[in-house]
C-alpha cells in the first residue's frame, strides 16, 4: 500500500499504540507523528486512538527483548523532531533481532543511544540544580525549564529524597508539574499570570523564613566566592549558565 501517516495524541502509550497498529495492519511504508503536527493535504492519514492494553503489549515485548529499553523511553522524552521514526525503526529492529544493545551499526540503535545519553545528562543536572522555596502554604516549590521532558524520570529521586515534605516541581516550558503530598505524586497544571517571574522570591507567595534563608545563602555564597581562585571555564562546565536563574546563590543581592 502507499505510504501511510499515523497520528497519535503525543503520549508514550499513544506512540506504543501506533507501533502496535503498524504491526496489526502490516504497514510497510509508514510515518508516525503527533496530532499537533501539521498533516499533508493529500495522502492516507489515520488517527490511532491510545489503547493502554495494546501499548503495554508493545512495551512488555520491547523490555523483554532489549536490556536497554529505558533508552527507548528516554528518547521519547527528548521530544526531538522525527523522534517517532527513530523509535519505530528501533522497535522493528528489536522485534526482528532481539537484544540490540551494542548494535551501533544500526542507525536507529545508534541514535537512541546518543539521544538517551543527552536526556540522562539533563536528568542528573535537574536532580542537582532544582532549588525548592518554601511557600506560605508550607509547600516546597521549584520551577524548571529543562531541554527535555525529564519530569517523569526525576520524580522518583525527589520522592525518595524529600519523602517527609510536600513539594511541587513545575516545568514552565511544558506548562505542567508534579506534586507530592506525602502519599502520592500527581500531575498538576497552573495558570500563572503573565508577569509571573519564576526567579522572584515574593513576600506574597513565600514564607518569611524562606526569604531570610535566601538572603543568608546569597551572602554566604558571596563571602566564600574568592575571585582570584575562580575558574569560570570549569565552573560553566559543571553549572551551565542556563541553570543560573534557578539557583539562589546566583541571584543578585
Amino acid at each position: 500500500m502507499n505510504r501511510s501517516l499515523l497520528q497519535y495524541d503525543g503520549s508514550f502509550d499513544g506512540l506504543l499504540s501506533a507501533i502496535f497498529y503498524v504491526y496489526e495492519y502490516k504497514l510497510i511504508e509508514v510515518k508516525i507523528q503527533q496530532e499537533s503536527e501539521p498533516a499533508p493535504l493529500f495522502g492516507d492519514v489515520t488517527f490511532v486512538e491510545t489503547n493502554e492494553e495494546k501499548a503495554q503489549r508493545v512495551w512488555k515485548s520491547i523490555k523483554a527483548k532489549s536490556k536497554n529499553s529505558w533508552k527507548f523511553y528516554y528518547t521519547f522524552l527528548s521530544e526531538r523532531q522525527d523522534m517517532e521514526r527513530t523509535l519505530l525503526a528501533y522497535a522493528q529492529h528489536v522485534f526482528s533481532h532481539g537484544n540490540v544493545a551494542g548494535d551501533y551499526g544500526n542507525d536507529a540503535v545508534l541514535q537512541v543511544a546518543k539521544i538517551a545519553k543527552h536526556v540522562g545528562r539533563e536528568k542528573h543536572r535537574m536532580e542537582a540544580f532544582v532549588r525548592f522555596r518554601l511557600t506560605k502554604d508550607n509547600i516546597y516549590f521549584a520551577t524548571i525549564e529543562p531541554d527535555f521532558n525529564v519530569l517523569p524520570i526525576i520524580l522518583k529521586h525527589f520522592k525518595s529524597r524529600y519523602a517527609d515534605q510536600e513539594w511541587i516541581i513545575y516545568d514552565l516550558k511544558r506548562k505542567y508539574g508534579i506534586r507530592y503530598d506525602l502519599e502520592k505524586v500527581e500531575e498538576v497544571q497552573f495558570d500563572f499570570e503573565n508577569n509571573f517571574n519564576p526567579t522572584e522570591t515574593s513576600e506574597l507567595i513565600f514564607a518569611q523564613e524562606e526569604l531570610e534563608f535566601q538572603e543568608l545563602w546569597k551572602n554566604y555564597f558571596k563571602s566564600t566566592n574568592i575571585k582570584s581562585r575562580k575558574n569560570m571555564k570549569l565552573h560553566l562546565r559543571h553549572v551551565p549558565r542556563r541553570y543560573w536563574k534557578y539557583l539562589s546563590e546566583k541571584q543578585q543581592l
